[in-house]
């Protein structure tokens, strides 16, 4: 009976999606090993076997009752935000942020956690919510706590592209469950007010990031070395790339964290625009299949977190993008299975497994009593 087993639920995984992230998974290894200049470590390596113990991961979580995952999207949420209160306690410093918690083993970064943990809180939340609740402001003060609390915790790290991308999950939720367009218009508005305000709490460096991107070349080897670099590395690539291990501006270090935030430039470089749209085309599947075991769950909690992880996964990569290019701050959002990092990647591949879980159950309905958000 296992035997046969087996091969069933071998049979329901969805190849084409797990296909594409071995393969973008491997590309992100060929271009560490050519960023370190034909080694396999420093990166190379690490990366690798990290890749290969998160899959694996997340195969195993696809076999988690959907249940499991409502019942611990509270317990989950709560574990994380201790977390990023004991870094602003007993957190390591690296690169002039106090970021993460050092385990001995491992440099756990506990924001990159939060970014699942608040779609799970908030899609539970709206789960048992009636529909007509959303519609009331007074129902909206506790997805506000919940999405506020590690914000603030997280701005004081400081990492402003953590904390922008814990907001997007949580307020993407909060739109999908049904509230008022006019919260969100309203929203809006106060934020645009609030631009001048906020400005005057941001640090220097964050500042001369902003004031950069609207004129990169008012500091070309300064502030804005970067984005200039960055610009350089992926219009040399042209059509076809100088070819692997040829990049000039990676190899020649002029390029910036070139295995973390610029990896997508460093790929450019050397493999042009050809493997732009390869990598492009990689993660057009996984969202399109994200977004499709949202549209096929048949229960709230579930169509939510699905819906919510994807478009988390959607902003990581969309960030990372326009800002290697250009057209966003550099605000520090790694490129999801591709950037070096072990936080990171462990945080993608848990978004991959619960979608993976949720897929696998679409059909069940009786998780626990819900009204359909949308």
């Amino acid at each position: 009976m296992l035997n046969s087993a087996i091969p069933e639920r071998l049979q329901a995984l969805p190849w084409l999606m797990l296909l594409t992230l071995l393969a973008l998974g491997g590309f992100g290894l060929a271009v560490l090993y050519s960023a370190a200049g034909g080694h396999m470590r420093p990166w190379a390596f690490n990366q690798g076997i990290r890749f290969a113990i998160f899959f694996v991961m997340a195969l195993a979580m696809s076999q988690v009752p959907l249940s499991w995952w409502l019942r611990a999207a509270y317990p989950a949420y709560g574990a994380v935000l201790l977390m990023l209160l004991g870094v602003e306690i007993l957190g390591a410093v690296g690169g002039g942020s106090q970021r993460w918690l050092d385990l001995g083993i491992i440099r756990l970064q506990p924001s990159e956690l939060m970014k699942i943990a608040i779609v799970l809180g908030l899609a539970r939340y709206f789960h048992y919510l009636p529909r007509v609740e959303t519609q009331r402001w007074g129902s909206l003060i506790a997805p506000a706590i919940l999405i506020g609390l590690p914000m603030a915790l997280v701005m004081l790290q400081p990492d402003l592209g953590t904390a922008l991308s814990i907001a997007f999950g949580g307020v993407v939720i909060v739109f999908l469950a049904g509230a008022r367009m006019s919260l969100f218009v309203g929203g809006s508005a106060a934020l645009v007010a609030a631009v001048p305000i906020a400005i005057n709490f941001l640090h220097d460096y964050q500042r001369r990031r902003i004031l950069i991107f609207l004129d990169p070349d008012a500091d070309p080897l300064g502030a804005g070395y970067h984005i200039t670099q960055s610009k350089i590395a992926i219009g040399s690539g042209g059509l076809s790339g100088k070819g692997f291990l040829s990049g000039t501006q990676s190899h020649l270090q002029y390029l910036p964290e070139l295995h973390t935030d610029f990896i997508f430039a460093t790929m450019a470089e050397e493999w042009g625009l050809f493997g732009m749209f390869f990598v492009l085309a990689c993660y057009a599947i996984l969202l399109g299949w994200g977004f499709s075991v949202a549209l096929r769950a048949r229960n709230p909690f579930a169509r939510l977190t699905a819906a919510g992880l994807t478009c988390t996964l959607f902003f990581f990569v969309f960030v990372n993008l326009a800002m290697v290019m250009g057209f966003a701050p550099v605000v520090g959002i790694p490129l999801p299975l591709m950037s070096y990092g072990g936080s990171a990647m462990m945080t993608a591949m848990i978004l991959i497994g619960i979608l993976l879980s949720i897929d696998r159950q679409r059909e069940e309905t009786t998780i626990g009593e819900g009204p359909s958000s949308f």
